[in-house]
């Protein structure tokens, strides 16, 4: 039985994606502008993020694929599923632009490169962290990640230490209220930054990579040879024994090869989609003993990043209120170097560098994932870096505000959540899709829940943003 320890580790690289600039930016806002009026959104946020995620890394491990992968078997009409895959990848390009943008602003901060070069700068180091995460390995990409969520966690919540909140601002913020049309856009920005779209397909994929057996080399011991032999082989890896009849014909499926043509520029398109196994055959580890170490792996990431936006909201709260100037990152910044000291200024820079640098390289992971899970498509990483990097780019060349566009880009991000989240609800409570790790009647109801509350919120803010109240 392996150590639950070595288990965990998907989770807090899914998890660095509720910890990205757009959260940074959104939570202090919040926190200068209203104080501790949206307490109550980010815990209610973390709290949903949790059940979120946890679906999420249990289909990928149940099935051994990801959700985009799951879509792109089940919707069946190509325009259907192109136009789910648009709507996924502007999420996915979305997120991107906060990430760099992000990046680029702590470079400046700190070293005073200019926005532009800092942007390209975040992308290349993003594109080394991804080269190295198919050259080494999950568990290698895992330890880098962590130990850049480590330097985040310590460089945005030592603040709150030096400066410590009111126990009673805290209290009377976990009172679910608004003040006007703006907290309600904060809030929705902030909820955009939590439940992010893209950790909702990253993290089933994140799963899948780590624990579910690679069909491709299932496929290579069959040999092409389809048949009970190469079928059997597959059956000992997945469940540790002899095969079912049932179970021989579903893994017939995985001893065929997956073949791909060209598209020049290096793209390449499977003409056989991946092959489907029987829930809970994907691994050659106990699914339950997986199931269970998840829990703990989201419970850990959720609880850090949870903590950490708090810590950012309450920071701003105390220090930024009723500042002048505190409604961008570069102001915050420098009147936290005013409150709090030049070494707490530069604490935070650093803590947004590392956010840059770490969330960049997952959204580029989740965006891969996507556009082959729904499309088929594989686009090698350096043509899909510059083409998600010019968004960002042409940004910070237009000399836009970073710190407006951060937090647009989290309310863009908080109407991709229904198109990620209804399916993911429905595929984890059907027996067909997760067998008997199907969900609860009340894990479902829950998942409908948070699904229906922020579809909700999403839509009284387009009615204020269309009614210009």
């Amino acid at each position: 039985m392996p150590r639950a320890a070595w288990l965990i580790g998907p989770a807090l690289v899914a998890g660095v994606a509720y910890l990205d600039p757009g959260n940074v930016a959104s939570n202090m806002t919040a926190g200068a502008q209203y104080g501790y009026l949206l307490v109550w959104v980010v815990v209610l946020g973390n709290v949903m993020a949790w059940l979120i995620q946890y679906l999420s890394a249990k289909l990928g491990i149940v099935t051994g694929r990801s959700l985009p992968e799951v879509l792109g078997g089940r919707i069946h009409n190509r325009w259907g599923r192109r136009a789910y895959w648009l709507q996924a990848e502007l999420v996915a390009m979305a997120t991107d632009l906060a990430e760099v943008i992000g990046g680029a602003v702590a470079l400046n901060l700190l070293f005073g490169v200019p926005l532009i070069w800092g942007g390209l700068i975040t992308g290349t180091v993003s594109l080394v962290l991804l080269v190295l995460q198919s050259r080494r390995g999950p568990r290698t990409f895992e330890f880098v990640i962590m130990g850049l969520l480590a330097i985040i966690a310590i460089g945005f919540t030592v603040g709150v230490f030096v400066a410590p909140p009111s126990p009673e601002g805290v209290l009377g913020g976990l009172v679910p209220r608004f003040a006007d049309a703006n907290s309600v856009l904060l809030a929705a920005s902030i909820l955009g930054a939590t439940i992010m779209p893209h950790a909702i397909y990253a993290h089933s994929a994140l799963s899948r990579d780590r624990f579910a057996t690679r069909r491709g080399e299932q496929a290579g011991r069959a040999g092409g040879a389809a048949g009970a032999g190469g079928a059997a082989r597959v059956g000992r890896v997945g469940t540790g024994g002899a095969a079912s009849s049932g179970q021989r014909s579903s893994f017939a499926k995985a001893g065929r090869l997956i073949s791909a043509h060209s598209m020049g520029f290096g793209i390449r398109r499977g003409t056989d989609v991946a092959p489907e196994l029987l829930p809970g055959t994907a691994t050659a580890l106990p699914t339950d003993t997986l199931v269970r170490a998840t829990r703990w792996d989201v419970s850990i990431a959720m609880a850090i990043a949870g903590t950490v936006n708090l810590c950012i909201l309450l920071l701003a709260a105390v220090n930024l209120a009723g500042v002048e100037g505190t409604d961008s990152l570069e102001g915050a910044y420098a009147a936290l170097g005013v409150a709090l000291g030049p070494a707490i200024a530069t604490m935070f820079a650093v803590g947004l560098l590392a956010s840059g640098l770490a969330s960049t390289s997952v959204g580029a992971y989740a965006g891969a994932e996507i556009m082959y899970g729904l499309l088929h498509v594989r686009v090698p990483l350096i043509l899909r870096r510059l083409v998600t990097l010019i968004p960002a780019l042409a940004i910070l060349a237009l000399g836009f505000d970073p710190t407006t566009s951060l937090v647009l880009s989290q309310v863009v991000l908080s109407f991709g959540i229904p198109f990620a989240l209804i399916p993911l609800v429905s595929l984890t409570a059907k027996a067909g899709v997760l067998g008997r790790w199907k969900n609860h009647w009340a894990t479902t109801a829950a998942g409908v829940a948070a699904s229906v509350f922020l579809i909700t919120l999403n839509g009284v803010l387009l009615w204020l943003v269309f009614t210009g109240a």
